[in-house]
Parts: C-alpha cells; sequence; structure tokens
C-alpha cells in the first residue's frame, strides 16, 4: 500500500474488525478517517446492478467530475477489467478479504495512476451486503476534477491476508494459530 489514505482506512478497518471477519457497518465512524474520506467509498454488493455506490468521497468523485452515488462501480471499468472487478468484489464480499489493486484512469488530458482498496463490512453478520473502499490517485495533475477520467483498467492486484493473532475468539475460547489464505483459515498438521 502506498497511498497514505489507502493505508490510513486499512489500518482503522484491521482495528474495527477486531477478531472478527470484518467490522460491522456501524463500527465505521467517518470523522475517525477524516484524512482518507474524500477517496473513501461505499458500494452496495449488488452484482446485477453492477456493484452501485451507496457514497463516494468528494476526490473519487472529483477524478470522474461527477457525482457517483447510484452509479455502476463496475460500469467505470474498461470491458477487459470488468470480469476481473466483478471477480474482486465477490471474493472480497465471500471471503472477507482485502484486496489492493494498481489502477490505470484515462481521460481526454492523459493517464493516471490510482490505488485501489476494497474491503468487507458486515452488516447484520453478513458481509456479502457492502463493500468499503478508496479510490486514491497517486498524483494529482492540473486537469484533475475538470477532465473526467472516462476509463479504468485494472492493474496489479493483492488478496491481503489479515495479521492472525492469540487473542480470544468471541465467546473467550483462544483463537487456533493458524494462516489466512484466501479468507480460509490453514492449520498445519498430519502425519509426523
Amino acid at each position: 500500500m502506498k497511498h497514505p489514505s489507502i493505508r490510513e482506512l486499512f489500518d482503522y478497518w484491521t482495528e474495527q474488525r477486531g477478531v472478527r471477519p470484518a467490522p460491522e457497518r456501524a463500527d465505521i465512524e467517518p470523522g475517525s478517517i477524516r484524512r482518507a474520506l474524500a477517496d473513501t467509498f461505499v458500494l452496495a454488493f449488488d452484482p446485477q446492478a453492477g456493484h452501485p455506490f451507496r457514497i463516494a468521497g468528494t476526490r473519487a468523485c472529483a477524478a470522474f467530475a461527477r457525482e457517483l452515488k447510484g452509479e455502476a462501480f463496475v460500469e467505470l471499468w474498461a470491458a477487459e477489467s470488468r470480469p476481473l472487478v466483478r471477480d474482486l468484489l465477490t471474493s472480497v464480499a465471500h471471503e472477507s478479504i482485502a484486496a489492493v489493486a494498481g489502477v490505470r484512469g484515462t481521460s481526454a488530458e492523459g493517464e493516471l495512476d490510482f490505488e485501489l482498496l476494497t474491503l468487507p463490512l458486515s452488516q447484520s453478520g453478513r458481509t456479502d451486503v457492502r463493500v468499503l473502499g478508496a479510490f486514491a490517485p497517486m498524483d494529482i495533475p492540473y486537469w484533475f476534477g475538470v477532465h473526467p477520467i472516462t476509463r479504468l483498467t485494472l492493474g496489479t492486484l493483492r488478496y491481503l491476508e489479515p495479521a492472525t493473532t492469540g487473542a480470544a475468539e468471541p465467546g473467550g475460547v483462544p483463537a487456533m494459530p493458524g494462516r489466512q489464505r484466501r479468507g480460509l483459515v490453514v492449520y498445519d498438521g498430519g502425519q509426523a
């Protein structure tokens, strides 16, 4: 994670999550992430509707020179990136795993690199309802906010394994040591 907004949101999400797969939507306090808020968004996990924005920060909207609320997140992407973005959001929501990606945005004035973070949010115990994220420009050129990004292309993608701890699970039972792997816990064992 390179961008300060991305690191701040991920650290806050991790702190709010604790030992749970994802923090509850109500656990996210906008004032606690005020420096990252302009780059932050929340998506409805709705594959049929293209995962519409529920809310989007001012800098995320400025990149496209319009309000994004209600727009389909998937429709912002170039045709070749759309299946990858759908798979990314499905993995985040169903496997309760975070992901960070490099993104290239194209406008009439040129190209701009972004960093994208997607995180699961829990709502009533389900992680397939909302996705929290941040979309941060690596530089801000003179045309940013005036000439909209018209096409996004997904670049490098990395799933982030949450740190495992020996903390107690809810109910007071100590967590067993294991490694997180794509949303699953792997326990070493077998024959000696």
